[in-house]
């Protein structure tokens, strides 16, 4: 008997490939003929290696990645970039300006903020409960870095075109549209990402670094805490999250062979997305939160009516087989997320299934 599964339109941790999952569940306890599970296998072996090495490959292949580029799988989360972006770049008479767009730009602010770093803010979205993303910014002449979020999953907004910061690097969290869609990297001093959302499960960070940047980095911080010595040391300074890299390389060949690149990606992205605002923009019942400029393909964010008929719909989904589509506790309401492996069949199902709760409810 086949194991149950449902559509799954959590926030993250999110849907993975179901191919991927079976790759996983197949070569378990035997990885690669070893006699032993990928999370029994030392990180300084022959098959980790290999799994890591081709995860930065498959990176700056899907990316255009130049060799300026280092690929780095670290511990701590998007959050632990927080801290580690202003202590490594932002010694003393230095500034950086951020982009606040929502809750995870508000925490890397404050995290900057509590190191004493010197930052503005030069643009905000929260006058309007962070709906829309700021256009026209003015930056800050000279400053060593400006620190966006790519997109909000909370809010369910995204930028859909970077902002020019002129000879200034960009330095992104995109933790939830990471490999979503084609962008110049080129344009980006770091970008990091959570994995949990769009690569793979919890427990390892993508890191992306320019090596010119890496000059700026202080001798004086802790050692881990150091980008160089990540990179000096291929992300094996001390163990790596084994599971969680090997996890994010199958993906990462999922999208590559699977599905064929970022540019298809793209495009199978804006199909499942357009399926739902196009539900939500001709309904008088169902109301979409973000400005339509604004709006994230990887998070959809909706409300009803009442808060009533979004508990109810939230329950009835869930008895449907779709699960994830509470809003974030801190803002209520519904939300879909619809990461790469949430396909286009389950996109539909949704769409389907809102439709049939309209009709009996609106």
């Amino acid at each position: 008997m086949s194991p149950k599964r449902i559509y799954n339109f959590n926030a993250g941790p999110a849907a993975l490939p179901r191919s991927v999952l079976e790759q996983i569940q197949s070569e378990f306890l035997d990885f690669k003929g070893s006699g032993m599970s990928i999370t029994e296998i030392s990180h300084r072996s022959k098959w980790f290696e290999e799994v890591l090495n081709d995860a930065v490959a498959r990176t700056k292949r899907l990316l255009n990645l130049d060799d300026r580029y280092k690929v780095l799988f670290l511990q701590g989360g998007a959050s632990l970039q927080f801290a580690m972006v202003p202590m490594n770049f932002l010694s003393d008479g230095r500034t950086a300006d951020y982009v606040n767009t929502g809750t995870w730009s508000t925490k890397a602010i404050k995290e900057a903020k509590l190191l004493g770093k010197n930052i503005k803010v030069a643009a905000s979205s929260e006058d309007r409960n962070f709906a829309y993303i700021p256009k026209n910014i003015r930056f800050t002449p000279g400053a060593t870095y400006v620190h966006i979020t790519s997109n909000n999953t909370i809010k369910g907004t995204q930028w859909a075109d970077f902002p020019d910061t002129g000879t200034v690097p960009l330095i992104a969290d995109m933790s939830s549209d990471m490999f979503s869609r084609p962008f110049d990297a080129g344009r980006f001093g770091l970008i990091y990402a959570g994995a949990q959302k769009n690569m793979g499960p919890a427990g390892v960070c993508l890191v992306i670094v320019r090596e010119d940047l890496l000059k700026l980095v202080p001798e004086t911080l802790p050692t881990m805490l150091r980008y160089i010595i990540h990179v000096e040391n291929n992300s094996m300074y001390n163990t790596p999250p084994c599971f969680s890299v090997y996890t994010a390389q199958l993906v990462l060949k999922w999208l590559d062979e699977t599905i064929g690149g970022l540019d298809k990606m793209a495009r199978i992205n804006q199909a499942k997305g357009d399926l739902i605002y196009r539900m939500i923009d001709d309904s008088g019942f169902y109301r979409g939160t973000a400005d339509a400029d604004s709006r994230s393909l990887m998070n959809i964010t909706f409300r009803l009516p009442s808060e009533e008929l979004e508990k109810k719909f939230i329950a009835e989904a869930q008895g449907n087989d779709m699960g994830g589509l509470k809003g974030h506790r801190s803002v209520g309401g519904c939300r879909a997320s619809i990461y790469n492996a949430t396909d286009l069949k389950a996109v539909q199902t949704l769409v389907d299934f809102m439709k049939q709760f309209e009709s009996q409810n609106g």
